[in-house]
């Protein structure tokens, strides 16, 4: 499971695999963009950045974090370009993708939808046995993404 926490500056990724009732973490990061670059350059090397991501693990599903409309409309357009070049990539692997809101993630990692970032970053460290919480808090949230991902994929293959 690939997750990601889509920004224009900062694309966290974050890679969990989940073997019994165990998860691991295998990779794990920030795509950083330069702010001085054109939008359009930005955007291109989040895509190749993710392309080659997916294109190393070889996941079934990349999980992405949903756009949270702020009061700053113009970085929640932003995000939502780099959450589509995101979707892109997965897409141009065949690879299924799913999308969960910022409180979803932080429900599956801490129990509480209102969470705050260094108790995620805690949980994220807890549950996949790491000896330190991750940094940066990008990274940490894709992880969480990740986390809420195979969570959901284990629930769903339980049920079925």
């Amino acid at each position: 499971m690939v997750g990601i926490d889509p920004g224009v500056t900062n694309t966290g990724y974050g890679v969990v695999l989940r073997r019994g009732g165990r998860m691991a973490a295998l990779d794990g990061g920030v795509v950083e963009t330069d702010p001085d670059q054109p939008l359009d350059l930005r955007l291109l090397e989040i895509h190749a950045r993710v392309h080659a991501l997916v294109t190393e693990h070889e996941p079934d599903i990349v999980a992405v974090e949903d756009l949270y409309f702020g009061r700053n409309v113009r970085t929640a357009l932003a995000v939502g370009q780099a959450r589509g070049v995101v979707l892109l990539a997965a897409a141009q692997h065949g690879v299924e993708t799913v999308s969960y809101t910022p409180q979803q993630v932080k429900l599956a990692v801490c129990g509480t939808g209102s969470a705050g970032k260094a108790q995620v970053q805690r949980m994220v460290a807890t549950l996949l046995c790491l000896s330190a919480a991750p940094e940066p808090d990008h990274a940490a949230d894709a992880l969480a993404v990740g986390i809420c991902g195979a969570s959901a994929l284990r629930n769903a293959l339980a049920a079925a």
